[in-house]
């Protein structure tokens, strides 16, 4: 059975009135159903839920939009796709899904790590998974959606000197943008972290916008570099996830 736009969370009514405020931005990850021993099954959206999701979308008569679109106006009823890492399996089982729904995403991509792995999730005990090669951003690219940058390796860009984040933030838009001849304007904040000399690094950069991790939709007086996103859950997996994360800190595991 379909699902409904009531049992989103994220299109809730609660949700609806925030949509109704400004432009969702809505943050994914990997698709396909998670590994047993995935420490964050939660970066998983199953390909089942993921289309239900675009379709609850459009139902809700809400408008696919892009990145340069934030900060207009009006901003209302408006959602874009984005995709953190540049998973191969967003790849492999994504376009199919988006190009049924007529939706465009962006994905962003850590230039270092570009047919190589989540070395930023192996480190914290997650498993593996492969990250989409050159090959396949370019036929992601041909398939009408974009790219931005998710910094060149992924480091929490807070935590680093101010040389090594402006290194971060700029030698990945260089490369990307010499690499697959499309200009690089968004940028991704890894693990959200930013401070103001970051926001001001991204600026000299030359990006247009970059996202964080904080919660909300965006009006046109929004910071264009510090945009909201959504994470989009069903109702099922909140109380999943909160069950998740409460035995993870009680040391318990299934």
């Amino acid at each position: 059975m379909p699902t409904q736009p009531g049992n989103l969370v994220f299109l809730g009514s609660a949700q609806k009135k925030l949509m109704a405020q400004g432009m969702a931005i809505l943050t994914y990850h990997k698709l396909g159903p998670p590994p047993k021993h995935s420490t964050d099954p939660f970066l998983y959206t199953t390909t089942q839920e993921f289309d239900r999701q675009l379709a609850a979308l459009q139902n809700f008569s809400s408008r696919v939009a892009r990145l340069d679109e934030a900060g207009s106006s009006p901003q209302a009823m408006k959602f874009v796709i984005t995709f953190d890492d540049g998973f191969r399996n967003v790849f492999e089982l994504g376009l199919a899904i988006l190009a049924r729904h007529r939706v465009s995403a962006v994905q962003f991509i850590v230039s270092d790590f570009i047919g190589k792995q989540n070395n930023w999730d192996v480190n914290k005990g997650d498993v593996p998974e492969p990250l989409m090669d050159a090959a396949q951003i370019k036929d992601w690219l041909a398939a009408g959606h974009e790219i931005g940058s998710h910094s060149a390796t992924h480091r929490n860009l807070k935590t680093l000197s101010a040389a090594e984040a402006k290194e971060e933030v700029s030698s990945s838009k260089k490369f990307l943008e010499d690499k697959f001849n499309v200009p690089i304007r968004h940028f991704c904040y890894p693990f959200g972290g930013w401070t103001p000399q970051v926001r001001e690094q991204v600026i000299e950069a030359g990006y247009q916008t970059a996202c964080g991790v904080e919660f909300g939709v965006n009006g046109p007086a929004e910071d264009r570099f510090a945009l909201r996103r959504i994470i989009p859950l069903s109702r099922a997996d909140v109380w999943r996830k909160v069950g998740h994360r409460l035995l993870r800190k009680t040391g318990i595991s299934r």
